[in-house]
């Protein structure tokens, strides 16, 4: 164990070197006992040949096992049976996974990346959170990278139907980024989530972290859904690992106009399968999944776009449920004008029905139906 977590840590040794120093000397613990001459074969910078022949980083790694034990979380090796074996099978897997929560129940569920831009609109989030939670409810374990926007989105609805999800971060796991994050990372460990990073305790977020983090997530995972993406969005590169490691990849369309837009219809174009509906995933997945999924006992009808409206809505609710829509807030003052009541009734509307969750506020006291 403190061998595979000298190596990880040892600078110059990525995943691609680790791999190739393990496979050349058959152990992490032998990458340690080789000679000079042979790491120099292997064309490894000098600082990182003279780490390894001193083996450096092995006290820390030590104290570094007992930080990760002291703070509830665990260390996995690639070749611990526990590792996950879907990312065991991509190329060049991190040979390190540290870990905390409920991540060996996480890890035996079928498992969805959702990712999205971190400026998401609302009817991104939205559209999000509806997938989310009817995929999380069906027993699917939803990963993502704790980013704002979309990922926060998707960990949220996760939670909200008591699913399990994954936040992969690229950060070590006493870390959070972003700071705000903070009590959703709380609320993912209390429902039985987990945390995973390949990176050492207190290492902070470096941009070229990111990327390592995106292999993870869609390693981790039988496809990725984007819900949203920039032309040069991150979101963007999680697809395309996930086309490299032969997992599906699926888009939610968006308007033509967006800049929000242009990478979730720009993959649809290149051969993203377009989603809808919770089904429109549910249908690549494996055999086994599938069918259990679309049994007849959880078989549905497809809803509609907007959800049906409650029968027992008083008139100025059933006023403002009409009028809201799902992907276009809608001022507190232009619902008082549209509704024509006063304002005391309007506020005792607008909370019974973001209590029974048929709407929701945003900042500036807008509000949107919930899909």
């Amino acid at each position: 164990m403190i061998d595979w977590i000298a190596l990880n840590m040892t600078p110059g040794v990525g995943p691609r070197v680790a791999i190739k120093l393990i496979e050349r000397f058959g152990s992490a613990e032998n990458v340690f006992l080789a000679r000079r001459k042979e790491l120099e074969n292997l064309r490894l910078k000098p600082e990182t040949i003279e780490s390894i022949l001193n083996k450096e980083f092995h006290k820390k790694a030590e104290e570094e096992l007992v930080q990760v034990e002291r703070i509830g979380g665990e260390v996995l090796t690639l070749d611990d049976g526990l590792y996950p074996a879907l990312l065991r099978e991509i190329l060049d897997p991190p040979i390190v996974l540290y870990v905390k929560g409920n991540w060996k129940e996480c890890l035996d569920m079928p498992c969805i990346a959702v990712v999205g831009s971190r400026r998401c609109s609302t009817y991104g989030e939205n559209a999000c959170s509806m997938l989310t939670r009817e995929l999380a409810k069906r027993g699917i374990c939803i990963a993502s990278g704790l980013a704002r926007g979309i990922d926060s989105a998707a960990h949220r609805a996760a939670i909200e139907v008591k699913g399990k999800t994954i936040a992969v971060l690229g950060t070590g796991i006493d870390e959070v980024y972003p700071r705000e994050n903070k009590s959703l990372v709380e609320k993912i460990l209390q429902n039985k989530g987990a945390l995973i990073s390949q990176f050492p305790l207190k290492t902070p977020p470096l941009k070229d972290n990111f990327p390592y983090r995106n292999r993870i997530i869609s390693g981790l995972s039988l496809g990725v859904l984007v819900v949203e993406a920039s032309e040069r969005s991150g979101s963007l590169i999680t697809a395309y690992h996930a086309l490299e490691q032969n997992r599906e990849v699926f888009a939610v369309p968006g308007n033509i106009t967006s800049r929000n837009s242009f990478g979730t219809n720009y993959l649809i174009k290149t051969g993203a399968k377009l989603v809808q509906q919770w089904q429109d995933i549910v249908v690549e997945l494996p055999e086994e999944i599938r069918l259990k999924l679309l049994s007849e006992k959880t078989q549905e009808k497809r809803p509609q776009q907007t959800s049906l409206m409650p029968a027992d809505l008083t008139e100025t609710e059933r006023k403002v449920y009409e009028l809201l829509l799902a992907d276009e807030p809608t001022h507190f003052d232009t619902i008082v004008e549209i509704a024509q009541t006063n304002v005391a009734d309007l506020s005792i509307a607008l909370l019974a029905l973001e209590t029974r969750g048929l709407i929701r506020s945003l900042p500036g006291n807008r509000f949107v139906k919930n899909l």
